[in-house]
């Protein structure tokens, strides 16, 4: 049975991006007899809010897209992620940063450091400090490096059957659990998507570049691999793609406007929207 799921953060308002990735969800779990599950991705405390929760409910009601229970909340599955994370440490492939933002910039403009965006490595290797990590702030990052050397190159077929192949290059070293969080987003998709028995992840297609090291961690935890749907972005007319600091069109206010919500998600389905905006990959 095929199972989609919509898993936004709940750090402001849905916009007009947000309704078209949810219904092509919806739909693509729907047309198949399958389930369709929401996820409230909730692990960054410092920006997320109650009310913007609420709002995703009601802006899912207002579509007339109904999500099978239960509703996936992030911030309740702590000792979920810290089981994986303790799976990859016992497997020597996880180790403590301690590197500020600071620290790595300085690294990576460095004369003779890195040119790449990538973790320059600056805590990979070091010995293991216990009373360091008990009284300093550390995140935990993947020695992707070794993960491939065990694991080898992740591949994921999308929807419509074509193979991605991947390449040493497609890999950082990742956090996996940040400072003030028992994950990050690697490690927690991909240990909530094998936990919801998601067979199709549908996310835009900004986000394919994520795709690589989360096959990873499904190889190295031998977790369940989907299949993938990553679609076009809905964009301004200048191209940029929308985001909720760019102060979107939010959908509590294009139904506070009096727009009718299923009539709304049709006109998506049919490629009509409103404005100038408009859909492209990324």
């Amino acid at each position: 049975m095929i199972v989609t799921r919509f898993a936004p953060s709940p750090t402001g308002a849905l916009h007009l991006g947000h309704a078209f990735s949810a219904v092509i969800a919806h739909d693509r779990a729907r047309a198949e007899g399958g389930r369709f599950l929401l996820r409230i991705e909730d692990l960054d405390q410092s920006r997320c809010r109650r009310e913007f929760g609420d709002g995703i409910i009601d802006d899912l009601a207002w579509l007339g897209l109904d999500q099978d229970p239960p509703v996936l909340v992030q911030s309740q599955r702590g000792e979920h992620y810290l089981a994986a994370l303790d799976r990859l440490r016992g497997a020597g492939l996880a180790y403590p940063c301690f590197c500020t933002r600071s620290d790595i910039a300085a690294a990576l403009a460095a004369p003779h450091g890195p040119g790449a965006a990538h973790y320059p490595g600056i805590c990979r290797g070091l010995a293991d400090d216990p009373e360091r990590r008990e009284r300093a702030p550390h995140s935990w990052r993947l020695d992707a490096g070794r993960a491939l050397d065990i694991a080898g190159l992740p591949r994921w077929t999308e929807d419509d059957g074509s193979e991605f192949a991947t390449t040493r290059h497609d890999f950082d070293d990742v956090i996996l659990a940040r400072k003030d969080a028992p994950a990050a987003y690697h490690l927690a998709c991909v240990v909530d998507d094998a936990a919801s028995g998601v067979t199709l992840v549908v996310r835009g297609a900004d986000l394919r570049a994520s795709t690589p090291i989360q096959r990873l961690l499904q190889v190295l935890l031998a977790l369940p691999e989907p299949r993938y749907l990553h679609h076009p972005l809905v964009t301004h007319a200048d191209g940029r793609r929308l985001a909720k600091r760019d102060l979107a069109p939010t959908l509590a206010a294009i139904r506070a406007s009096g727009v009718d919500g299923p009539d709304f998600a049709e006109q998506l389905r049919a490629g009509f929207l409103p404005g100038d905006f408009r859909v492209a990959d990324a």
